[in-house]
């Protein structure tokens, strides 16, 4: 199952807000207590520290529930485990967490989940606050909407914790729906490759590759090869830059008598001037495009297997800091989890090929690439020059074909290979499965005879003309502002 969090935010008056503020004073002080005493005395079970604590505060707070207090203990076990897992590698030096804020957790009894979930438009909610319950509007917005009328399909289903919270002196009600991954019909087969600004990507449409249309549209077998911006090397270094600037404002405010400087970057001034850059907002706002424009429609998505640290493996032979520094702060894994996330969501297959000399080969005479002054571009024995991020691509779509996946291991294939020695047995570098579900996708789509693999309209296949083919083609006598379908498709007569 997949999980979505959405934020609504409250209507919530001066009563209201106040009797939210004295729950989420209570709720904060049960969790540093119950926290600090589980890392003190190396108390790990929540069962235990319920037995503990329950009593003690269910007389503080009588006014509070009592469900209430045991989500308090239970969160406050779940930080102190992550500070002790910390403490251990060394990355806190303090004896117990410090905690400023907390989030709510209103369990399916302190809150009117039964008959929130009954309702075909939910817009309010009823909490247990001090003893009575109180109702609660809340204001929808789209996405909310979205995920709820997935509930009512049938599609997902709305979890029975809610966690409401206060940010920036306003109330929000954080819902979490679980969505069943969809199984849909692959229409294209995508490879991607990440790198320092860009994401490389590799488009095949399956629809327009079978027989019938292959043979009257030549230029739709070539797969479709452009890049994603990125950005990542760039907003490092500039990032870089902004932050050295800020160390050299503060280094006046913080000299030694001895001459030298006290370490900047553990300053409390430091710190909140970072924190206005919003680097990893800009970071997450790319990996999520990055992974909603690869997975519009449902297909079969390749790419490397990243392994866990990429980083490390590529700054190994590298000395210039700065370079290091770029690699590092690029998220290879991040936009790798984001895309596998969401194809799960849109019906996608995500599957991971070895990259073993992906960049190296050529993807049509598979010969082994030469260097060129350009770092980008490689040259070809055969007499053509090559890009080194497209040819990672369309060698990885070779490694999923049933008979391309020796070609993209070895230099000259009958020359090195023996047929007869390699024959009927499995490729370490390729998974079985891969092969059993390309060559099941394959047959489903084979054209006949009887019903060929073309487009039932009358019109013709390109109805614009001159039109450019990598956008949307309108018909000469369609009304303005209205678009066919990408690759020339049509929204009428299917």
């Amino acid at each position: 199952m997949l999980c979505r969090s959405v934020a609504v935010e409250l209507e919530v008056t001066k009563e209201l807000n106040s009797l939210l503020c004295s729950v989420e004073s209570a709720y904060l002080n049960i969790v540093r207590d119950v926290a600090e005493y589980a890392v003190v005395n190396n108390v790990t079970s929540a069962t235990q520290l319920q037995g503990l604590f329950y009593s003690k505060y269910r007389g503080e707070y009588q006014g509070l529930h009592a469900h209430l207090v045991i989500q308090a203990i239970r969160q406050a076990v779940q930080i102190a485990k992550s500070f002790m897992e910390r403490r251990r590698k060394g990355l806190v030096h303090k004896p117990y967490p410090e905690i400023k804020s907390v989030s709510i957790r209103f369990t399916e009894e302190t809150w009117s989940y039964e008959q929130f979930v009954k309702s075909i438009a939910p817009v309010r909610l009823s909490l247990s606050l001090l003893g009575k319950r109180r109702e609660v509007w809340i204001r929808p917005h789209k996405r909310f909407w979205q995920y709820w009328w997935r509930v009512l399909s049938g599609e997902a289903r709305l979890a029975s914790t809610l966690v409401v919270k206060r940010r920036l002196n306003k109330w929000y009600a954080v819902f979490v729906f679980e969505i069943k991954p969809r199984e849909e019909e692959p229409r294209s087969i995508v490879a991607f490759d990440i790198n320092e600004n860009t994401v490389a990507v590799g488009r095949i449409d399956i629809e327009t590759t079978v027989s019938k249309v292959a043979n009257w549209n030549r230029q739709h077998v070539t797969p479709q090869l452009y890049t994603i911006k990125t950005d990542f090397g760039r907003l490092a270094r500039r990032y870089e830059r902004v932050r050295n600037t800020i160390i050299e404002r503060l280094k006046p405010g913080f000299a030694l008598p001895s001459g030298k400087y006290a370490n900047i970057t553990n300053t409390r001034e430091f710190r909140r001037r970072v924190k206005r850059l919003r680097e990893r907002v800009r970071k997450v706002g790319r990996v999520r495009h990055v992974a909603n424009e690869l997975t519009k429609t449902p297909a079969i998505i390749v790419t490397e297997e990243l392994g866990s640290n990429p980083q490390g493996s590529m700054i190994n032979e590298i000395r210039r800091n700065e370079t290091r520094h770029r690699i590092k702060q690029t998220p290879f894994k991040a936009v790798e989890k984001a895309v596998e996330d969401k194809a799960l969501e849109r019906g996608s297959k995500i599957f991971r090929v070895s990259a073993y000399r992906n960049s190296r080969v050529c993807p049509i005479h598979f010969t082994r690439l030469g260097e060129t002054n350009d770092w980008h571009v490689l040259y070809c024995p055969k007499g053509h020059y090559v890009n080194r991020d497209y040819a990672s691509v369309a060698n990885m779509m070779w490694k999923v074909t049933p008979e391309g996946w020796v070609k993209g291991v070895w230099w000259n294939l009958r020359r090195e290979i023996n047929w007869r020695e390699h024959e009927g047995k499995s490729n370490s570098l390729i998974p079985y499965e891969i092969v059993k579900y390309i060559h099941a996708m394959l047959k489903a789509f084979t054209a006949s005879e009887q019903s060929p693999a073309v487009l039932a309209r009358g019109s013709p296949m390109n109805p614009a003309g001159g039109a450019n083919e990598g956008w949307a083609r309108t018909p000469m006598n369609r009304p303005k502002g209205t678009h066919a379908l990408q690759g020339g498709k049509g929204s009428e007569g299917f």
